[in-house]
């Protein structure tokens, strides 16, 4: 959990060759060389609704029920049309049936549901084909959790580029965190930690990690207050920041107009991490009531990673296995406890090492927590979308958005395991093919 080591890029990476070293390691290269089917060489509209450099595809997809996740309202066989990559229009027939452009490709959907693309708030993005992967997994947006060697950054670029390949991305570059390890070789800026002998713990070496993330273009910056729960031989209650340290690695961050999200654990570091500023606490399994209070005051988003905490109960190592026993009933009790307060909450996977778990699948988890079906479906549409700064972009299907879609076979409002296997997915007004 929170990023499996993976060997550095082989030859020199220097700070011009950052996307093209990047895409090498993420297997993106030839990738981003290509253009995606149907797309125009002109640019696109702003915004993330389509890519920096290619247009968006035309689509409208016809009949089945539209769910809104703002309103909770249900449209009977509704239209979604799409053009450039961007919702144009989207409701009932009898409305936008004679708006409805001729010569654009049709996906039937009647008898299915039609939601907007689903969003993963916290992913581990190393390839090329897990990027694909999220997204034929329903997750046609995202926030990187970090990456090793920046490979995050070039999945971003795709995603720009071939939206079918990639979610869109919101890129956290390197774990701010004491022990680099071969992260080190990420950048060479980053070469004169190696020196330090209690590792990246200073106020120096904690705004030079965060420097050198801006520098490569880092949507966000990433950091811990515990150790990791997903390694046996560490206890993730134990504290590894204190409030002054995360503090400033808050503070470099919003220096350079970023936020911060935080691997927590333990109730005090629960709270070192909201008070010091994070703009989201990650896992937080013993996060206390005046932890709640205090990020629900502030806005802070409290992104749980159930899966993550789940996949541990179904370990083969004892001790993991234990670990995921007894922590996931109290995560699932904090979800709760959020929900209630009012704290915003937005759902993750930490998918990594090269499996990636539907995110329907968090979905799932956060309605047997406790949240109503519908409110458990915001989770990974208006909410992550706010947290992710795409709120006027994606987590709905309406006029200005993107034209990100699911369609799934069954109400999702009754049975949300049809989250976890959708039927097509539609990235900017472009169908994914299966394979």
């Amino acid at each position: 959990m929170c990023v499996d080591n993976t060997p550095p890029p082989p030859g020199r990476l220097t700070r011009r060759g950052v996307l093209a070293g990047a895409a090498a390691l993420a297997g993106t290269s030839a990738v981003l060389a290509g253009t995606a089917p149907g797309a125009s060489a002109a640019s696109g509209a702003s915004g993330e609704a389509r890519g920096s450099s290619g247009r968006g595809g035309d689509l409208v997809v016809d009949g089945g029920r539209l769910l809104d996740p703002l309103t909770g309202e249900v449209t009977e066989d509704a239209v979604v049309v799409i053009t450039g990559g961007v919702v144009r229009a989207a409701g009932p027939r009898g409305r936008l049936g004679t708006r409805t452009p001729s010569g654009v490709p049709v996906l039937r959907a009647h008898g299915q549901w039609i939601l907007p693309g689903l969003v993963d708030a916290h992913i581990h993005l190393n390839t090329a084909t897990e990027a694909r992967d999220a997204v034929l997994k329903g997750a046609t947006s995202a926030r990187s959790g970090s990456t090793n060697f920046y490979q995050d950054v070039a999945v971003r670029e795709l995603a720009r580029q071939v939206p079918e390949r990639a979610p869109r991305l919101r890129a956290a570059g390197i774990f701010v965190t004491p022990d680099l390890g071969d992260t080190i070789l990420a950048d060479p800026d980053l070469a004169p930690l190696a020196r330090l002998r209690d590792g990246v713990r200073s106020a120096e070496a904690l705004r030079r990690v965060v420097e050198v993330n801006l520098a490569r273009g880092a949507d966000t910056i990433k950091t811990r207050v515990n150790e990791r729960a997903g390694l046996p031989e560490q206890d993730p209650l134990v504290q590894v920041y204190d409030h002054e340290q995360l503090s400033t690695i808050v503070a470099a961050a919003r220096r350079g107009g970023k936020g911060v999200l935080c691997h927590s654990y333990s109730e005090k570091g629960c709270h070192d991490a909201v008070t010091a500023g994070i703009r989201s606490l990650e896992h937080g399994a013993f996060v206390g009531e005046r932890t709640l209070r205090e990020m629900r005051r502030r806005g802070t988003y409290f992104t749980p990673t159930l899966t993550a905490i789940a996949g541990l109960a179904e370990s083969s190592d004892p001790v993991l296995a234990e670990r995921g026993r007894t922590y996931l009933p109290v995560l699932k009790r904090a979800v709760l406890a959020a929900h209630e307060l009012g704290v915003p909450l937005a759902a993750g996977t930490d998918s990594s090492g090269g499996t990636v778990d539907p995110i329907g699948r968090e979905v799932e988890l956060m309605h047997a927590a406790g949240l109503s079906a519908l409110d458990a479906i915001r989770t990974a549409t208006t909410g992550a979308a706010r947290l992710l700064g795409f709120g006027s972009t994606a987590g709905r299907l309406a006029r200005g958005f993107a034209g990100d879609v699911l369609v799934v076979d069954g109400d999702p409002l009754a049975d949300l395991g049809v989250l976890s296997r959708p039927a097509r997915v539609v990235r900017t007004g472009f169908p994914v093919p299966a394979v």
